[in-house]
C-alpha cells in the first residue's frame, strides 16, 4: 500500500476524546463525526483533512477504547496517521477500519508539506527525505489492502 497526502501536524499524546468527542456519538451518522473530528484540538481542523497525512507525536490516540476515532479520521478523508508510537488499541482499530497508522520516528512536520509513504517497502518521505516505517506484519497488511477487517473476511468467506 502507498499513499501521498498533505501533511497536518498533531503534538504527542492526542487522545480518542480529542480526536471525537463523545458528545457527537449520540449518532451513528459518520458525516457527523468527520465534521466534527478533532474539533476539541483544533476547531478550525476538520475542514483541512480531505488528503491529508496526520503526522503527530509520541502516543497517538491514547485514552479510551473508542473506535469511532479512526472512523471519524478515515471518514474525514485522512490519507493515513503517522506516529513515532500509538496507544495499542488506536492503532489496532485504525488498521481494521482501513486507516493506515505507520510507526515512524523522527519525522519531521511542515504544515501543508507532502508526505509520502510505501508499507510494502517499509518508508516515508517528506521534504526529499526517507525514514524508515516500522513493518506491520503481512495479516495487517493484507487487512489494510482489503480496506478493513469486514471488507478482509468477505474475500475470505
Amino acid at each position: 500500500m502507498e499513499g501521498t497526502g498533505h501533511a497536518v501536524c498533531l503534538g504527542p499524546d492526542v487522545d480518542t476524546d480529542l480526536i471525537i468527542a463523545g458528545r457527537y456519538l449520540r449518532t451513528k451518522d459518520r458525516s457527523i463525526w468527520a465534521e466534527h473530528v478533532l474539533e476539541d484540538y483544533d476547531p478550525a481542523l476538520a475542514p483541512r483533512l480531505r488528503g491529508a497525512v496526520i503526522v503527530a507525536g509520541k502516543n497517538m490516540g491514547c485514552g479510551s477504547s473508542r473506535e469511532q476515532a479512526p472512523v471519524a479520521l478515515r471518514e474525514a478523508g485522512v490519507v493515513a496517521v503517522i506516529a513515532p508510537s500509538f496507544a495499542r488499541i488506536f492503532f489496532r482499530n485504525a488498521i481494521n477500519v482501513g486507516l493506515p497508522a505507520i510507526e515512524c520516528d523522527g519525522l519531521p512536520c511542515t504544515g501543508g508539506e507532502c508526505v509520502s509513504f510505501s508499507l510494502d517497502e517499509g518508508w516515508v518521505e517528506t521534504g526529499g527525505i526517507r525514514y524508515p516505517a516500522r513493518p506491520l506484519s503481512g495479516r495487517m497488511q493484507e487487512i489494510l489492502d482489503a480496506g478493513g477487517l469486514v471488507n478482509y473476511w468477505r474475500e475470505k468467506a
